[in-house]
């Protein structure tokens, strides 16, 4: 874990002021110094002394000066997130809940990115991947008991995980860790597991060992930012045994989920799984019983599982156990089977930016969405609420005459008299001169190849790693490690929507370019 913090410490340097109560607001401040009244934050800092030689008055001196304290408060406190009250948990997370991310399946709409790797191994974001983003979640939301649980090519996710969370996330009272949990069979269960319902099943014995009163449900390939304090919060005040995650949602999007129906308490009372026409009309709830103002409720008056769950302890082993022992998935099984049996099934309200990373077009979508002016899709520089992963220690990226616009460049690359628009770049990625990389995702390399190493591929015929001379990428994701020729273009010129050419090294799903893992593009070819 320390390695993690490391990662994301270099976003908040400078000094630090200690805040009680809620985060500081964006324009509260005045030059280096706030004043602090009545606004209901209060601070604890550097405050004037109250000085008296009149001990009758010192109290009555006292309370004026608490009003009128003065601190210096650092821009680290400023934060993207919006200002919330703090969740007041008791017990604290850190001791009640266990967090349960499940890995997914074979990732086959991702392919070729899970070729090699599980999905939520898959690069995102130039330095990270997809399961930093629900692992930090948890951190930032005091859940420092995770567990992962996975079984397709698994191995690149153990390695990630261990390199950046293998530390102890905790004090010797109250241990933390992150670990995998690998499908394997047993005398009991020869089988692997068959969803999300029966990988929790079959790990339900090291489970039910943890003190905890929830578990959190969690997938391994969504993009968002959530403190879950206050999705447990709103689960233990309904006195809930399952609490669902919802999205508002406007009619265009809603045929593509799975819509839930509420009654006037916020309790889920009816799912329809991507309906349409009347079946459609028929799910429309009063979002403004979940939180929602009027004007945004009419705009989105369907709600959609976002695949999120808090489940009480004793609800979830008696579920898997007893009540629905052959179930296989938690959203089309045990969830509804749950609610038609009259447990209390509440859904949570989040209202904010969520992306299923399932699909090549979603993946693309979500990584670019992050090279979006002014404001990105999700922002990876929220101090309040960071994203962690692994500390590599690399050096600064080093651009050499090289035009660069609009684009997120991650650690550790070579850019060299090349143009860059719109685009993300990976971390090791190495661009040589001419080039040009527009609308396009380079997730860099694992590795280095020497000065000595490249031009010694150069001369016997061979293409070192990376991005080589004149050559052109447009709406294309380049995947770790491969080896791009001189001249080349991947401009998928013939407006291919979809293709398989595995054994030339690349994909084409929905018009956008994949180039597989370790694959070499040969001088002058174009695609």
């Amino acid at each position: 874990m320390a390695a993690a913090m490391a990662a994301a410490a270099s976003t908040a340097t400078g000094a630090s002021v200690r805040l009680s109560g809620g985060r500081a607001a964006r324009g509260s401040f005045t030059g280096s110094t706030a004043q602090v009244g009545s606004s209901g934050t209060s601070f604890r800092g550097t405050g004037v002394a109250a000085v008296s030689s009149n001990v009758s008055a010192r109290k009555q001196q006292q309370q004026q000066q608490q009003a009128r304290r003065r601190v210096v408060v650092s821009p680290r406190n400023v934060s993207d997130s919006p200002v919330v009250a703090e969740a007041c948990l008791d017990p604290d997370a850190s001791r009640s809940v266990l967090g349960i991310i499940l890995g997914g399946g074979a990732g086959s709409r991702l392919y070729p990115l899970t070729k090699k790797r599980a999905k939520p191994a898959v690069p995102l974001g130039a330095n990270y991947r997809l399961i930093d983003i629900p692992v930090s979640n948890c951190i930032n939301s005091n859940i420092n008991k995770i567990y992962v649980l996975t079984q397709f090519n698994s191995a690149s996710l153990n390695r990630h995980l261990s390199r950046a969370y293998a530390s102890n996330m905790g004090g010797y009272k109250n241990e933390g860790f992150v670990e995998v949990l690998a499908a394997q069979q047993s005398p009991e269960n020869p089988n692997w597991f068959q969803g999300t319902a029966d990988a929790v099943r079959q790990y339900l014995w090291l489970f039910e060992e943890a003190q905890v009163l929830e578990y959190v449900i969690l997938a391994g390939d969504h993009l968002y930012r959530m403190d879950y304090q206050h999705f447990i919060q709103v689960h233990r005040e309904t006195n809930a045994d399952i609490t669902v995650a919802a999205l508002p949602m406007d009619e265009a999007r809603a045929t593509a989920f799975g819509l839930m129906k509420i009654n006037d308490q916020g309790r889920i009372i009816e799912f329809a799984e991507k309906p349409s026409g009347d079946a459609l009309r028929a799910m429309q709830v009063d979002t403004t019983v979940l939180g929602l103002d009027a004007k945004r409720a009419k705009e989105m008056p369907y709600i959609a599982s976002m695949g999120i769950y808090v489940v009480s302890k004793e609800a979830m082993i008696s579920l898997l156990r007893n009540d629905f022992p052959e179930a296989n998935d938690f959203g089309s099984e045990v969830i509804p089977g749950a609610t038609a049996m009259g447990m209390n099934v509440q859904a949570y309200l989040y209202d904010g930016y969520w992306e299923d990373i399932g699909t090549i077009e979603a993946f693309y979508n979500a990584n670019l969405g992050i090279t979006k002016k002014p404001v990105p899709d999700f922002s990876f520089y929220d101090r309040s609420a960071p994203i962690y992963t692994q500390a590599r220690f690399l050096p600064p990226s080093k651009m050499l005459d090289a035009d660069v616009t609009d684009s997120v460049i991650g650690e550790g690359c070579v850019i060299q008299n090349a143009r860059i628009f719109h685009s993300v770049v990976g971390l090791r990625s190495w661009i040589a001169e001419g080039a040009v990389i527009e609308d396009a995702l380079l997730m860099g390399a694992d590795y280095y190849e020497t000065d000595a190493q490249r031009n010694e591929l150069l001369a016997s015929g061979g293409i070192p790693m990376g991005i080589g001379k004149n050559s052109i990428v447009k709406r294309a994701i380049i995947d770790k490690n491969a080896r791009i020729g001189e001249n080349v273009k991947i401009v998928n010129k013939d407006d291919v929507q979809e293709a398989a050419r595995e054994t030339d090294g690349y994909f084409i799903k929905s018009g956008i370019v994949t180039i597989i893992k370790d694959a070499i593009i040969p001088h002058g070819t174009i695609i």
